[in-house]
């Protein structure tokens, strides 16, 4: 929208009356801006889901290997006095070297066993070369593909060399033996661990680099060459898989402080909490907390594993905050492979990280391969010192005293950290830092509400947050929660569910895998949960069942089916809609949930969401009703009888208002074709060969000259805009990419109909439909021949077959089709081609090669169609082509109807199945069907086998997808409407404020009077005839419709803003077009004179305009060009539009439940051609083709609603005009130009006044009181509400006097004094008051 210059310098607006005049702006409701016209009817992209550990591992032996040789110091390293001397917290020197030796072997492994307790241990104490083999390969044989760990203390013997050797003995322990770490690589093979706790450690992590890497070029060189030597060998394993951890740098020795242990790195990553103690007391800010000795440390009451206790609260805050440490440190890959694959891999590493702290204040830096970024600063260590110090600060009166030990604050506390981060942020910042912390605690009974609570709202952001949370660990959790009966969680879980499931659906099978489908069961069957929690268990139990066998059986059991019927009728739409979803799901592919729902009747109390108000739930009933007539188990006639019945209940929903209830109708019926395959071939046979043999004008062709414009075939006409939904359409274009056997096609350029030979199809220019297999794009049965025979099928007493004739249901859902083939909408329409046209494709081919074969019997098969000559079609080839191979074993199933040699002259007579009354002779043609002659059938050698079943599992909508992405975004969220500083609250805003303006200064203007209406302020050429001519009521820009595309003006700047096709068929022409929502954005309807009514958005704006919606407003509608085609009313107050015109009724049309709420009879045999109405009496004028007015209530039924008749004027009605006043009248005009006043309550005129004869079209402008009238006789004349002329318009200013064409439409702005004037001259010019005047 582009400000009006003018307008922005206007003088200052009283305030109140502008705030005032806001008010109603903000009240009025919008048409068409829901989600399901904005967006595109699809699920989300799916994220790739990174979480599942593809592969999780244990590890199941452990090597121990110890080089203490207690007693006897390497030569290598000169040691302190006194020095570090502990060895997993023995003091070697205490005892004998042999005890010493076992002992702390003993402890070492009781050390791993609490981390990992169900491995095989084994030591090996002070080895020799070849017990280190035969303890690895053992270890390896038994381990399999398993992870094995070794762990090296090398502290009583030299350092490792360069050469990548680690020491061991001798036998008498005389030597010190070299093992080389590439034989220690062959021996342990791969996956592994290695963990090296001896002095200058980081030289093995560098030589073990260099080995693998020599492995793998051996490998390479081998996978080349088979003959090379290296060949010959066993392959060595690949080293990819291995983990190390070094206690130091290459150039590093181990720290000797003898207030530490000597295996540092060794109690770090087994006894974490007992060093980190040690090390926090052994600190200066230690003195901080009295009473406080290394000796009380020891006295720590608890156990590590239990959570109550001192201890082991201290061990799981720990793990938390290692476990975060790393989660916000290292890549997310590699966070998963290091602490979420392997139990005890997690448990070293989150131990690492304290060795990494505590060894980096000794000059140790600690390594691991592969590498992690360093994490000794981060600054959750300093809630770890934070927390170890509350706890120390009670020991003393804990153990002197005996008093009760106060939980950590440490839990509660980043929950308060994690809530801040939740309220405070924007959108797009680093994720919080706290979530690995919330998993902790979801077991924990004293936090896991308010962590579910929290978690909840974290997954609420979206997708990524969903993502994140599953990537850290949450699933197992929440899946083992689903375990609690505790009722206040029911609600988080179901949320937090839901969020997960509409993420990754694979969740499904963990679920029942788990037996968790039956707490969803039981939320859903609970009728005192809140609906929007039902909502979620049955979207959640939606996800399980959905293509997913082991899922619906388990539901099936779970009493889903009779769950979900009686939740059909909840007055929540949501929970209306995933029920029906639900069940449709549940019985998609799956008999005996079928069944079931048969035995429940669920379809019948499926049939009253047909008629719901909510355009979604009638979708999800029909998807339902769809699934459950498309099982492809064995029919009996009992379920034949129950698919007739849903078929014929689906079928009313043929002019539904929503496309996207008609869409999942095309593909419900779809369904039930693709069952009863062999009926509907016969049926499209008939319809085919009738199709072929009547020829009846169009009503189109003996259309009057006036009306009927060269829009497209004059080069001048600058090209159309594409427009974006109508990429596919039949747009009225050359026929393109027509198929090999069209090449011998003449195209005729009238446009009219053209005898071809029999073998070929004629096609007019406009055509753009071709012919041949459905897997190119390329039609059987084109758009235009469906569109005849639906248009003649639905006039002739056709109807006359609904009867008990086996055959009626599938003529009757094939003529559904046909009408929604020719839907107005493009979605609509392509996905009923599809199917038409699929089983066309099959007809043909299965009846064509038959015919040919029987050449010679031809009393047995149909005849080819005879044609004028008499001659049958398969004598135009020579020699008749062999039937082709594939076509389906169907032939034998399509009953032939009996043949009658008849002469040509009189239509051939085929009775169908039930042997009912012919039809065939009521349905005129205008041109021959395409009928695949056999010369093509056997040039073109199009296989059918390909495509014999592309409609069955191709066809689908985006419905149930697009639903559940509403459970991935936000909930919680203020939509951004409502959010006072969001973007499109500003620009609403400003729309509001310039809408108020242009009313007040409008106002100011037409209060003062206007006496002239002559100063022409626009001219220019309009790209085709106007027919209809609309100003938006607030922006400069105005609308002009020709025959069947849209212009739009700039009327200030006089520039065209855009130029697009509105996709009617060539035969109708848009007769009316009204601004919805103008005071905000805009929308614009336009409607066509075959009852269609299309919406579209994105015009006049830069971008490509696009159809919102578009629906068939009237049907029975017969496209004439003498009548008044389709007039419209819209009321944005109550969202209603009125509909009328060649019919005999008012429809009106409610846009927010897109469904026809009232027929109101008009009570005339006459057209309506024109309409009015004023929503605050519910009052509705409208003026008609033989002079009368009548005036309706709406409030009342349908036989009394008409409360008032006006005969007064002798001919045709043009106008009709309602003032909206509460005391307004009635303001109508007829073709002889006479004007006349009514007061709705009194029987006769109360004035009128006479203005000139011949009267083509008229307006009354609502503000102004004045009247323009345009004629046949190439002038305009302008009056004032006393019957005044003010104005005579003839001549056209600056071109040199030119005459004014014949006056095609006019229309008022309805707020400044502008008149519109269209000519049949092409010419669009706009009129105003004086220059001084505005």
């Amino acid at each position: 929208m582009k400000m009006d210059s003018d307008l922005l310098h206007s003088p200052a607006v009283g305030l109140a009356e502008e705030e005032e005049a806001d008010m109603n702006d903000w009240k009025l409701p919008l048409a068409f801006m829901k989600k399901r016209h904005s967006e595109k009817i699809e699920g989300s992209k799916a994220l790739a889901q990174s979480w599942r550990m593809k592969d999780r591992m244990k590890t199941v032996s452990v090597a121990l290997v110890l080089c203490l040789n207690v007693g006897v110091d390497p030569p290598d390293v000169v040691k302190t006095s006194p020095c570090a001397r502990l060895e997993c917290w023995i003091d070697p020197l205490s005892m004998s070297p042999q005890k010493a030796l076992e002992t702390i072997g003993a402890n070492l492994q009781k050390q791993y066993e609490n981390w990992q307790p169900r491995a095989r241990y084994k030591q090996s104490l002070d080895p020799t070369v070849d017990e280190v083999k035969k303890l690895c390969t053992s270890l390896r044989r038994n381990a399999k593909e398993e992870r094995v760990l070794f762990h090296y203390n090398g502290h009583g013997v030299p350092r490792p060399t360069v050469n990548g050797e680690i020491w061991v003995f001798n036998k008498n322990y005389t030597q010190y033996i070299p093992l080389s770490i590439y034989d220690l690589q062959t021996w342990m093979g791969s996956p592994s661990i290695f963990v090296y706790d001896c002095s200058n450690a980081g030289i093995i992590v560098k030589s073990f680099k260099q080995f693998a890497l020599q492995r793998e070029q051996e490998l390479e060189v081998a996978a080349i060459n088979p003959s090379h030597p290296l060949a010959q060998m066993p392959l060595p394993p690949s080293m990819k898989n291995c983990i190390q951890l070094a206690a130091c740098e290459a150039s590093e020795l181990l720290p000797m402080n003898p207030d530490l242990p000597a295996d540092l790195f060794t109690s770090c990553l087994t006894t974490p909490i007992k060093i980190a103690l040690r090390w926090f007391c052994m600190q200066k800010s230690a003195k901080l907390v009295p009473g406080v000795t290394l000796d009380l440390i020891e006295k720590i009451p608890g156990r590590l594993n239990d959570r109550r206790t001192p201890l082991g609260e201290l061990n799981w805050i720990f793990t938390a905050i290692t476990d975060t440490i790393a989660w916000n440190v290292l890549p997310r890959d590699l966070f998963q492979k290091l602490f979420r694959q392997d139990l005890l891999v997690a448990s070293l590493f989150r131990n690492f990280l304290l060795a990494e702290r505590i060894m980096r204040s000794y000059n140790c830096t600690p390594v691991s391969s592969p590498r992690l970024p360093p994490t000794y600063m981060h600054a959750m260590w300093q809630a770890w010192d934070l927390a170890v110090d509350i706890c120390l600060s009670q020991l003393p009166t804990i153990i002197e005293e005996g008093t009760a030990f106060r939980h950590s604050p440490f839990f509660a506390e980043q929950l308060t950290a994690f809530q801040v981060w939740l309220t405070m942020g924007v959108e797009n910042r680093n994720p919080p830092e706290q979530l690995p912390i919330v998993l902790q605690v979801l077991l924990s009974q004293v936090h896991r509400l308010r962590a579910l609570d929290l978690l909840g709202r974290f997954l609420d952001l979206g997708p990524w947050a969903v993502s994140l949370a599953l990537s850290v660990g949450i699933f197992p959790y929440v899946l083992k929660l689903l375990q609690s009966s505790a009722r206040e969680l029911r609600p988080l879980l179901v949320f937090i569910w839901a969020k997960i499931l509409a993420v990754d659906s694979s969740c499904q099978a963990d679920l029942v895998k788990d037996n968790g489908h039956k707490y969803f069961l039981s939320v859903l069957a609970d009728s005192y949960m809140p609906a929007e929690h039902r909502t979620m268990a049955v979207f959640i139990l939606a996800v399980i069942v959905n293509s997913y066998n082991t899922g619906q059986e388990a539901c099936l059991q779970g009493n889903l089916i009779a769950n979900c019927l009686e939740q059909l009728s909840d007055p929540h739409p949501l929970l209306r809609q995933w029920v029906a979803i639900c069940l449709g799901r549940i019985w998609q592919n799956f008999d005996p949930a079928r069944w079931c729902g048969v035995r429940d009747s669920a379809h019948e109390k499926l049939y009253t969401l047909l008629s719901d108000p909510i355009p979604e739930v009638r979708c999800a009933a029909v998807f339902a009703l769809g699934t459950f007539v498309g099982n492809s188990a064995e029919r009996t006639d009992h379920s034949t009888t129950i698919d007739h019945n849903v078929a014929m209940m689906l079928a009313q929903l043929i002019n539904d208002g929503s496309p996207v209830v008609r869409k999942e109708l095309v593909v419900a019926l779809s369904h039930l074709v693709v069952q009863y395959e062999s009926n509907f071939c016969t049926v499209a046979l008939q319809f085919i060969e009738e199709e072929k043999n009547y020829t009846v004008p169009s009503p189109a062709n003996t259309a009057e000259p006036g009306n009927l414009t060269p829009v497209r075939d004059s080069p001048a006409i600058p090209r159309l805009r594409s427009v974006n939904s109508y990429t596919n359409i039949r747009a009225a274009t050359t026929a393109r990419n027509l198929n090999k056997s069209l090449q011998n096609l003449n195209l005729n350029e009238e446009g009219g109909p053209a005898a071809f030979s029999p073998g070929n199809l004629s096609t007019s220019s406009s055509a753009s439909s071709t012919l041949g297999s459905p897997d190119n794009d390329e039609y059987i049965l084109s758009f235009e021949t469906i569109d005849k025979m639906r248009r003649v099928s639905s006039y002739s007493s056709l109807n006359s077959l609904i009867g008990v004739s086996f055959n009626s249901v599938y003529t009757q859902i094939w003529r559904v089709l046909l009408h929604l083939a020719a839907d107005p909408f493009p979605e609509v329409s392509d996905l009923a081609m599809k199917v038409l046209n699929s089983i066309a494709y099959k007809a043909t081919m299965n009846a064509r090669p038959q015919r040919i074969l029987d050449s010679g019997s031809l009393t047995q098969s149909a005849p080819a169609s005879p044609t004028s000559k008499g001659t049958h079609i398969h004598q135009a080839s020579g020699s008749p082509p062999m039937p082709s191979t594939s076509s389906s074993s169907l032939t034998n199933e399509v009953p032939k109807p009996p043949a009658r040699e008849q002469p040509a002259t009189r239509p051939p007579y085929t009775p169908t199945l039930g042997g009912q009354a012919p039809h065939s002779h009521q349905f005129p043609r205008t041109r021959k069907m395409f009928d695949k002659g056999p010369e093509q059938a056997a040039e073109d050698g199009d296989e059918p086998g390909g495509h014999r079943n592309y409609i069955s599992a191709a066809l689908q909508t985006g419905l149930c997808d697009w639903s559940a992405k509403y459970f991935a975004q936000p909930v919680m969220k203020i939509p951004e409407e409502h959010d006072l500083e969001s973007q499109v609250r500003m620009e609403r805003q400003w729309r509001f404020l310039r809408n108020t303006r242009v009313r007040k200064q409008s106002r100011i203007i037409t209060q003062r009077g206007v006496s002239r209406l002559d100063d022409q302020i626009f001219i220019n050429r309009n790209p085709g005839v106007p027919s209809v001519v609309k100003f938006h009521p607030f922006n400069t820009c105005i609308a002009v419709a020709d025959k069947d595309s849209i212009c739009f003006w700039d009327w200030e700047k006089g520039e065209r803003l855009d130029y697009f096709y509105n996709g009617n068929p060539r035969y109708t022409r848009i007769t009316a077009m009204e601004y919805l929502n103008g005071h905000d954005c805009s929308l614009l309807l336009t409607a066509t004179d075959d009852g269609a009514l299309r919406i579209w958005k994105n015009f006049a704006d830069q971008k490509n305009p696009e159809m919102v919606t578009a629906w068939q407003g009237l049907s029975d509608m017969l496209p004439t060009t003498r009548g008044a085609g389709m007039v419209v009313d819209w009321e944005q107050e109550t969202g209603l539009l009125m509909t009328s015109g060649d019919v005999r009724v008012i429809r009106i049309w409610d846009t927010d439940r897109e469904m026809k709420v009232q027929d109101i009879p008009t009570g005339a045999d006459s057209c309506v051609t024109s309409l009015s109405c004023d929503s605050k009496r519910s009052l509705i004028v409208a003026g008609l083709g033989d002079g009368s007015v009548r005036v309706f209530d709406r409030r009342m039924g349908p036989n009394e609603c008409r409360v008032m008749t006006y005969r007064e004027h002798g001919a045709w009605v043009v106008k009709a005009h309602i003032q909206k006043e509460t005391d307004g009248q009635v303001i109508s005009v007829s073709v002889n130009g006479d004007v006349r006043f009514f007061e709705p309550r009194t029987p006769d005129s109360i004035n009128m006044l006479q203005t000139v004869k011949g009267l083509t079209a008229l307006d009354i402008h609502p503000q102004a009181n004045l009247f323009a009238c345009g004629s046949m006789n190439q002038f305009i004349a302008v009056y004032n509400a006393n019957g005044d002329v003010i104005s005579n318009i003839k001549y056209y200013d600056g071109f040199m006097g030119q005459r004014i064409g014949a006056i095609s439409c006019l229309a008022f702005h309805p707020n400044w004094p502008h008149l519109a004037v269209g000519s049949n001259d092409y010419y669009m010019s706009i009129y105003s008051a004086e220059k001084r005047l505005r």
